[in-house]
């Protein structure tokens, strides 16, 4: 075996080692750097690194340094700069329900009731295209990140279309469930698009081919939520019926149920390591799981209303909870303890998330504003005000730069990082 090449992961940290098999054929292998922050010492983790991995030679240690010093320099961007309003888009006659960057944010996708998703170029606001087919509701989007090159829409028309991003043209429409899809997402390499609907099944479609490889049934009443996780081995599903179930993808089974949540599940997720997945319930508590048994680790109590969002942040050693009663909360995942609580908003809030530098968090509120918190000390950075409506999406691009927001003043909101 030899090393050809390094290639960074800038979050979470890792670097990938690009090397070639005796046979000349190519591998990847991942060294996860998931406990790296700014004050980590260099020499020793270069050391460790050279000392347990075989590829790796002693002579290539100045280049380890050298990549080690870019992913800190990552971590330590946009540390303390505010958020300007870029743009303001009238992105549809009716109501959004959704927005989605792709990897690098040069675009992002916004899904409506007018039955149409748009595709727009993050830098100058223009509208590249409008994906028009739906019989329904748009209201679950996404691009098949890392790539970028498609975007899948489930609709309350019970189908799911996948479309080149490039130029709009349809691949395939997905037609099998009975009523609404509300939840959709693709697989870490694009090849599965998985569909969660109000028929109390998800499914599993192969990109390639458009045909259906498995129903996922079991759940007795809609899922609302589904993931893969980082491998794209599992799903995770969180349903109406109070349960989360984990399945397997290549054949279709439910390998755990997880019980224990005493109202409708909102929100699930996968941490990166894929070794624990959490739900959030109107029973106001979220769940910590343990993928391997199936297992409650921890159970997050605190809000005094339902949770409305969970997630993790890119290494999964924290969560954030979002909930009806106006505070989110950021745990510890390790420990279950509660580490910050963001107070500020006056309105529910209806979606959480970490920023890719796990320093910041978004929240999106129905008091019409989105706010920036400080993770370590849950202290409120800044309030993203204007819209004239609730607020129910916001994400971050990958460089952590760009934030957009999605209101129900039909407007999309662009925000960028003063330099």
């Amino acid at each position: 075996m030899k090393l050809k090449r390094f290639l960074l992961r800038y979050y979470p940290p890792g670097i990938i080692l690009d090397y070639e098999l005796s046979d000349k054929t190519r591998s990847q292998k991942e060294i996860d750097l998931l406990n790296l922050t700014p004050q980590s010492d260099v020499e020793v983790l270069v050391d460790d690194i050279v000392a347990r991995e075989p590829l790796i030679s002693a002579s290539r240690k100045p280049q380890l340094r050298r990549l080690i010093f870019k992913l800190i320099e990552k971590l330590e961007t946009n540390e303390m700069n505010d958020f300007y309003l870029f743009k303001i888009l009238r992105a549809h006659i009716l109501p959004l329900t959704n927005c989605a960057f792709n990897k690098s944010g040069d675009k992002f996708i916004t899904g409506s009731y007018d039955r149409t998703c748009k595709v727009w170029n993050t830098e100058t606001g223009e509208e590249l295209l409008t994906l028009e087919g739906h019989r329904n509701v748009v209201y679950a989007i996404a691009f098949n990140n890392p790539y970028g090159d498609k975007v899948i829409t489930g609709s309350f028309d019970k189908t799911c279309k996948l479309w080149n991003a490039e130029n709009g043209d349809l691949y395939h429409t997905y037609r099998g469930h009975t009523t609404e899809i509300v939840c959709l997402s693709f697989n870490p390499h694009g090849t599965i698009v998985a569909t969660g609907s109000m028929d109390n099944t998800a499914r599993l479609w192969d990109v390639e081919t458009g045909e259906c490889l498995h129903t996922l049934q079991g759940h007795t009443a809609e899922i609302v939520s589904l993931n893969f996780d980082t491998q794209g081995d599992r799903v995770v599903t969180g349903s109406f019926d109070h349960t989360v179930k984990i399945w397997d993808v290549r054949n279709g089974r439910c390998i755990h149920t997880l019980s224990g949540h005493h109202g409708e599940i909102s929100s699930t997720q996968f941490n990166f390591a894929s070794d624990t997945c959490i739900s959030g319930s109107i029973d106001r508590t979220c769940k910590v799981w343990d993928v391997a048994s199936g297992q409650c680790i921890h159970t997050l109590r605190g809000h005094n209303d339902e949770i409305l969002d969970v997630s993790f942040n890119t290494t999964g050693s924290k969560l954030v909870s979002a909930s009806a009663d106006g505070t989110s909360r950021v745990f510890n995942t390790m420990t279950g303890a509660c580490q910050a609580i963001l107070v500020g908003h006056e309105g529910e809030i209806s979606k959480v998330c970490f920023n890719p530098q796990g320093t910041r968090i978004l929240t999106a509120s129905s008091d019409k504003s989105a706010r920036l918190w400080e993770v370590e000390t849950g202290g409120c950075m800044q309030v993203l005000e204007g819209h004239t409506d609730e607020i129910f999406s916001c994400a971050f691009n990958y460089e952590g730069d760009t934030v957009i927001t999605g209101s129900k003043d039909n407007t999309c909101r662009i925000w960028k990082c003063s330099v």
